[in-house]
């Protein structure tokens, strides 16, 4: 038996990559319609949570984040994963940022971030909302790649993540691309589905008019309702501008740019224009970005010229117009699925639901275990001399804790808890806490049977919950839907001028300037019309 076995190489390429293929869907390209989060994303804000990088905490090395990752959750290179990290702190491509970074973490004119040993970060307070009651057995675990621990395989998230912030990814055969939303608008738009599940699209879009990019910009409303229907559509987006006038010209200010636009190209792309001829009023080209405003790009017109034209003209040749593809494809039960906006809100809603239930299931078991140990200590300060006669006349902990359970009827957990007391509770004071923590833990214990007895109150936890992400992190919008033209025609690169027509005798037409057309004085020649043909 030499070990080599014969097989069909088209039937072993096939499985193989179709093993593949599943594997960068589910494991690494796309984002889960639950949380919103990739793989590595959850491991990176996992990671920076088990390290205690809260947002209240002072920024560590990034590098150290990137390690923690490598070592634990995620086998692969170093650098794909610090690019994932430092997308997450990038204001111009996540609407909400869930890191919080310190040091050169890259620019909108397309600038690298510093190697990760310069860099530092941490997570900011969405972030924290994303990872909120991880600790409460909210959602399942799975061992690590090399089962030396376990990761957690969604996170509860608090925040409807793939809505407010967005994906884009490209696995095999499909692609993501996810636009963000304002999350005030999206948190409203769930307490209506909350209020009533049968809302039609329409009226959902009355809470959701559209998406909101963190870079601004117009949105034109063509389109967006085909995305919230279908889950897939071609949306037109422009960047915001606007025509001042200074020492007598015209400069147009360009205050906004549509999203994931690199502003450099686009101002590379605003010159090359200038010099193939295709807007060629423009005198001055500046980029006057700082802190304050991180897009404000100057251009200056010549004399005479007209700033809608070249307003017009700039939309049509240059990225300050672009069709930004709607594909709201997520991982929905470990299959890819293309989703409506409803279906992928009543999805998040389902994992809050779940989420919820698991916390109260939790926060139960740990009341009715603390109430139980509450009851113990009662019992022995209620028979305080007997239970220290007991206990002085044993011999062992084992045979004072079967003395206090036959004496007194307790479990062998209350009775390790009276055993484990410090002297000090033994006071009447200390009595009375004990009693005021038990009639709290009993309120608490019916409060939150009565939640996961009634479907009507565990809805109305959700909505609390959510109402108070939206009050605590909920913004203005920040993108304008408007109605923008379909397509900048012909007519609209011509500039509106008054023109005079001549026309000789043999049907030859000249068109000239208003203003080029002198009129003849005293003397003068005047300016022809045109040149004459013999007999004409």
């Amino acid at each position: 038996m030499t070990g080599i076995h014969p097989v069909d190489i088209t039937k072993e390429v096939q499985t193989n990559f179709i093993n593949y293929a599943m594997s960068v869907i589910v494991d690494r390209a796309l984002p889960d319609v639950r949380d919103g989060l990739k793989p590595v994303q959850r491991r990176i804000l996992y990671a920076m949570m088990m390290e205690g990088l809260a947002s209240n905490h002072k920024h560590s090395k990034s590098a150290g984040v990137v390690g923690e990752v490598i070592k634990k959750y995620h086998p692969h290179g170093d650098a794909p994963i610090y690019d994932a990290m430092v997308r997450l702190a990038q204001w111009w491509n996540l609407r909400y940022p869930l890191v919080d970074g310190q040091g050169n973490f890259g620019s909108i004119d397309g600038d690298p971030a510093a190697a990760y040993r310069y860099t530092e970060a941490r997570m900011t307070k969405v972030a924290e909302e994303v990872l909120a009651d991880i600790e409460k057995e909210t959602i399942d675990f799975k061992p690590n790649f090399d089962e030396t621990t376990q990761e957690p395989m969604v996170l509860p998230s608090a925040v409807p993540n793939l809505l407010i912030n967005g994906a884009t990814g490209i696995a095999v055969g499909m692609s993501t691309n996810v636009p963000p939303h304002n999350l005030t608008e999206i948190c409203n738009g769930l307490l209506a589905l909350i209020e009533n599940p049968d809302l039609t699209l329409d009226e959902l879009m009355q809470h959701v008019p559209g998406p909101d990019f963190p870079t601004g910009g117009r949105i034109g409303r063509v389109g967006i309702r085909d995305a919230y229907s279908t889950g897939h559509a071609s949306l037109r987006v422009r960047g915001k501008a606007r025509i001042d006038e200074k020492n007598g010209r015209s400069q147009i200010i360009i205050q906004e740019i549509p999203y994931q636009v690199n502003k450099t190209s686009l101002i590379q792309t605003i010159s090359a224009m200038y010099k193939a001829g295709k807007i060629p009023d423009i005198s001055a080209l500046r980029d006057e970005s700082d802190r304050k405003d991180p897009v404000r790009i100057v251009v200056e017109l010549k004399r005479g010229a007209i700033p809608s034209l070249v307003l017009n003209q700039l939309y049509k040749y240059t990225q300050l117009q672009t069709t930004y593809t709607v594909i709201n494809l997520s991982i929905v039960n470990g299959e890819p699925r293309v989703l409506p906006l409803k279906d992928t809100m009543q999805l998040f809603l389902g994992h809050r639901r779940e989420v919820v239930t698991r916390r109260t299931e939790y926060e139960l078991r740990k009341a009715r275990e603390r109430a139980h140990v509450l009851e113990g200590m009662i019992i022995a300060l209620d028979h305080i001399d007997e239970v220290i006669a007991l206990i002085r006349k044993s011999q062992t902990t084992a045979e004072a804790r079967d003395g206090l359970q036959a004496r007194f009827g307790l479990t062998e957990i209350q009775s390790q808890a009276i055993l484990d007391m410090r002297l000090q509770r033994l006071t009447g004071l200390e009595r009375e806490k004990l009693q005021a923590e038990h009639a709290e833990l009993m309120a608490i214990i019916e409060r939150l049977t009565g939640i996961l007895g009634d479907e009507r109150r565990l809805w109305n936890e959700i909505k609390k919950e959510v109402r108070q992400i939206r009050d605590k992190y909920g913004d203005e919008r920040r993108s304008v839907i408007t109605d923008l033209e379909d397509d900048i025609s012909k007519e609209d690169l011509i500039a509106v001028e008054d023109m005079v027509i001549t026309m000789t005798r043999a049907g030859y037409i000249k068109r000239t300037k208003l203003d080029a057309f002198r009129a003849q004085g005293r003397g003068g020649r005047g300016a022809s019309g045109g040149r004459l043909r013999e007999d004409d």
